[in-house]
């Protein structure tokens, strides 16, 4: 055995030792961190659903959050987010492609359970938290928390609740860390009309998707700043900062107006190329082309939205600087709950306290306003014809079956051929270098496959094997003594068969039965 490495001692500086290598290595390694943090509630999906009640281990429950968030992200419009229940009726066929045998009821059970653990119902705030470490400008070891949501939960018209994913959770989806809106769409649209012009639509379509998941990015970050607005003018910085951001977005829209009609013009021309023939290949090329015209009108129309918006924040920051500059501030008298309600009280009697902690927490709660049904709402929910759903559900694609290759080092004849000769008699055990030398003689690779037998035999599974009913069991033991072989070192284990007690693993199954 080789001793181990002696460990990097980390640099002196004045005899202090500095850990981090510099401010930006360190935040390079925050953002790293809290993109990590970001996948975990996924993974623990996984993790906990052995704690469902029913044999759930079959569902792959972080492909059906990844899922979900795609569904948020392509369903949630500017002004209004996705509808709780369609996303659930269109997780379904998913979910029941993972166990079709299983019933209805429990995939929209395990779809339900997905979605409300990604809002994360359980909890106070319905957030995330996650812990991760970084240096202070002293080197000292400072831990941070960072607290994020993937889907959130806002109020939408007449009482409702739509459901709208963060920034996170669109990281998340296309499987980046936490960069500049701006630049990544332009690298993945460039990068779209790469491949489009190369003829690989299928990559294209991947780029097309990413693409259309940074365009929302970048609309929620102007809704975020215009919904702050409107709740504090003073809490945005409407002096440099976000008028260079709307400056930044004009000119990226208009940039992407004419990158998009360029791309639609390529695909459209991809289509009609292979219209011309009838195999599977251009059947399959003219079907991508199709999904790619979708998704890039999709993503103008997206801009043109995103486009009123930004020439409509302008006017929205002056009303509402005016707004809230010119109102009455509510007049009303604080409560000192200290010198008011628990200084008087602790000298009191439990029953005398209680009675007016009572009428306090009564009466100090707010009132609740009941939930209505406007008749405009209910009259256009009575009118909307229903839509139209598909008996069996979406179509679902035909997987691409790849065989695995056998990469395997030993071959069936060589394992035979170990096998063979570590089947020794009980009472003849050898030792390891003899075994090697005689394996050596027939197969150079031998050797290999019986020093790893021989190994796996050191701490042979007795238990299992006589649970299991075998007669003999393989096993090697150390007695100290070196191996002298020209390939190997460590130790020249004594390898030998040992006989299990086939009666007392008889009369076993029989009581167990």
């Amino acid at each position: 055995m080789t001793s181990p490495a002696p460990a990097a001692v980390p640099p002196q500086l004045n005899g202090v030792s500095r850990p981090a290598p510099g401010p930006a290595a360190d935040e390079g390694l925050a953002r790293r961190l809290r993109a990590l943090a970001c996948t975990a509630p996924l993974h623990d999906l996984d993790a906990r659903k052995a704690n469902l009640a029913g044999e759930y281990g079959i569902y792959a429950m972080a492909e059906v959050a990844l899922a979900a968030i795609d569904l948020v992200t392509l369903n949630m419009d500017f002004d209004t987010g996705a509808d709780h229940e369609q996303i659930v009726t269109r997780l379904l066929p998913r979910v029941a492609a993972q166990a079709p045998e299983r019933p209805h009821a429990e995939h929209e059970r395990v779809a339900r359970w997905v979605l409300e653990n990604l809002i994360n119902v359980g909890s106070v705030d319905r957030g995330f938290r996650a812990v991760y470490g970084t240096f202070g400008s002293d080197g000292s070891y400072v831990r941070r928390d960072y607290d994020f949501k993937l889907v959130e939960e806002v109020p939408g018209h007449g009482g409702t609740v739509f459901l709208r994913t963060t920034d996170e959770a669109v990281n998340v989806l296309v499987g980046a860390l936490d960069t500049d809106v701006t630049s990544a769409q332009i690298a993945a649209e460039v990068k779209l009309e790469v491949l489009i012009s190369r003829g690989r639509l299928a990559d294209a379509q991947l780029a097309a998707e990413q693409a259309r998941y940074r365009t929302v990015q970048y609309a929620e970050t102007l809704r975020k700043t215009l919904d702050a607005t409107r709740r504090n003018v003073r809490a945005v910085d409407w002096l440099r900062t976000v008028p260079d951001m709307i400056a930044e977005a004009l000119d990226h829209v208009a940039d992407r107006y004419r990158h998009e009609n360029a791309i639609l013009t390529n695909i459209r021309k991809v289509r009609d190329e292979a219209e011309a023939g009838l195999d599977s290949k251009t059947a399959e090329h003219k079907r991508r082309a199709a999904e790619l015209v979708d998704i890039v009108k999709d993503c103008i129309r997206r801009h043109t939205q995103l486009q009123s918006r930004l020439l409509e924040a302008g006017p929205l920051f002056r009303a509402e600087q005016d707004r809230q500059a010119f109102a009455t501030p509510a007049a009303h008298a604080g409560i000192d709950l200290y010198g008011q309600l628990l200084a008087p009280l602790l000298p009191l009697p439990l029953e005398q306290a209680g009675r007016v902690t009572d009428a306090f927490f009564a009466r100090g709660t707010g009132l609740r306003t009941p939930v209505s049904v406007r008749v405009g709402d209910l009259v256009e929910m009575l009118l909307t014809p229903p839509a139209e759903r598909e008996h069996l559900g979406a179509e679902m694609p035909e997987p691409d079956l790849v065989e695995t290759p056998d990469d395997s080092r030993f071959s069936e004849e060589q394992l035979a051929a170990a096998t063979e000769l570590l089947d020794l008699p009980p009472d003849a055990p050898r030792r390891l270098s003899g075994l090697l030398t005689e394996a050596r003689r027939s197969d150079p690779e031998l050797p290999y496959l019986v020093a790893l037998l021989a190994v796996h035999a050191a701490s042979p599974s007795v238990g299992t094997a006589y649970r299991q009913g075998e007669q003999q069991l393989l096993f090697a033991v150390d007695d100290g003594t070196q191996l002298d072989d020209p390939e190997f070192g460590g130790a020249d284990l004594i390898v030998g068969k040992a006989l299990l007690d086939a009666a007392g693993m008889a009369a076993d199954r029989q009581e167990a039965s």
